[in-house]
């Protein structure tokens, strides 16, 4: 065939591109035919062109293939193109509709031998074009993500106490740091009949909004049930019950529930497989320990209650396990040994709640280092018997003051990590 020939020929193979005549490209073509320009993932035989020509025609609408000039020697022909088309019909490499239209140009070399197409190269502004087109549309994604997670946040915020118990004679400071925009850790208070007042710490398994949601509906549930089963360890068994049956398989709560007599300081507690407090008493620190399994785990389950006894100067530290389980630079973890130390260590310094919460925080900087990346979120929930109720009396009578129990307006939560700060209480 001459060169004239052949430049006939690949015009007819181009135009039946263009126009998605399947059947007359493979008469055109040579059953030994070679793509020498595939993509990773692609075949370079008859069939596989073929195959790649169908699924370009499915992805556009309006799919033109102009050719603005061609070349021909010896038994290469050489286009220059033009392709246009709206991107608005199915996935094209791997990208989903994006509904713009695409321009860009090509140049194709096609060997010819015996009447047919036998080789193709190929080079164009395709895969620049579609990259951009792919790389904007993960930036709406990522935007829209982001968007969301900013929206899931702020409903978490809303979901922790707002009013934090001012009880005569008590501190109550809490803190919270979740890993990521959102977490599973939650802590509660809850008023109770005779001025007593439920404390709840709890941590949902997993991170990330799936956490949010099942630690949304486990601290709604332990509201409800709270207003008619007062006793912690009632409270626990009902809420696993509720769980147990909503929840995914897998998926659980550990949660510590206490109830303080403020005029006594007796705290009755249980706990479901949470992290035990730690009750500092005399310069030593010991763990609040009572039996229990996680929240909807089994049903049936039954919740140990015991009782501590806290005297003016003594404090109790909830938490959650992304405290004693941060990792220093060694992969060594905190641990409740060193909480334990810490707060013993404690004795005789600044008193108050705020102080030993700022102190628990600094020792996590120091021990995590700068570059500490959090792993898991992190939930501290500090209380203090500063006085007792007969001094606080003495001291509210001396200065004209009212006894009555008092609501503070708690302090927007603080999501960051603790990562570039010592700490400090909300």
């Amino acid at each position: 065939m001459s060169t004239e020939e052949n430049k006939v020929l690949v015009r007819r193979f181009l135009r039946a591109q263009n126009e998605g005549d399947m059947a007359a490209l493979a008469k055109m073509m040579s059953p030994d035919f070679v793509d020498r320009s595939v993509l990773p993932g692609q075949g370079h035989t008859r069939e596989d062109y073929i195959r790649g020509v169908a699924e370009d025609q499915a992805a556009f609408s309006d799919a033109r293939l102009i050719i603005e000039d061609q070349v021909a020697e010896g038994d290469k022909v050489i286009s220059r193109l033009t392709v246009r088309g709206a991107h608005d019909q199915g996935e094209f490499a791997g990208m989903a509709p994006t509904g713009t239209d695409m321009e860009t140009t090509a140049i194709t070399i096609n060997r010819v031998a015996g009447g047919r197409i036998v080789e193709e190269w190929s080079e164009g502004g395709g895969m620049y074009e579609l990259t951009q087109q792919r790389l904007e549309q993960e930036l709406r994604e990522r935007e829209r993500i982001e968007e969301d997670l900013r929206v899931a946040r702020r409903i978490q915020q809303a979901l922790l106490p707002k009013e934090l118990p001012r009880l005569d004679g008590w501190e109550v400071v809490p803190l919270y740091h979740p890993a990521r925009e959102v977490g599973g850790d939650f802590y509660d208070f809850l008023p109770l009949a005779e001025g007593r007042v439920g404390l709840v710490i709890g941590d949902v398994s997993g991170k990330g909004i799936a956490a949010a949601l099942v630690m949304a509906n486990t601290q709604s549930i332990l509201r409800a049930i709270a207003r008619t089963s007062p006793a912690p360890g009632q409270l626990l068994a009902q809420a696993n019950e509720v769980l147990w049956s909503y929840i995914p398989p897998n998926v659980f709560a550990t949660c510590f529930c206490g109830v303080l007599d403020p005029d006594s300081g007796r705290l009755t507690y249980a706990n479901a497989g949470h992290n035990p407090p730690c009750h500092r008493h005399r310069g030593d620190a010991t763990e609040l320990w009572a039996t229990g399994m996680p929240l909807g785990l089994m049903p049936g389950m039954t919740y140990e209650e015991k009782e501590a006894v806290l005297a003016p100067g003594d404090g109790i530290l909830f938490y959650s396990d992304g405290l004693v389980e941060a990792h220093n630079p060694e992969r060594e973890m905190l641990g409740s040994p060193r909480l334990r130390s810490l707060l013993s260590q404690r004795a005789g310094r600044a008193a108050g709640a705020k102080a030993l919460a700022a102190s628990v925080m600094e020792a996590l900087r120091r021990f995590t280092g700068e570059g500490w990346e959090q792993e898991d979120d992190i939930t501290l929930v500090t209380l203090q018997r500063v006085s007792s109720r007969s001094e606080t009396r003495a001291m509210n009578a001396d200065s004209g003051a009212k006894t009555e129990p008092r609501l503070d307006r708690a302090e927007e939560p603080d999501l960051r990590t603790p990562r570039h700060r010592a700490g400090g209480a909300p």
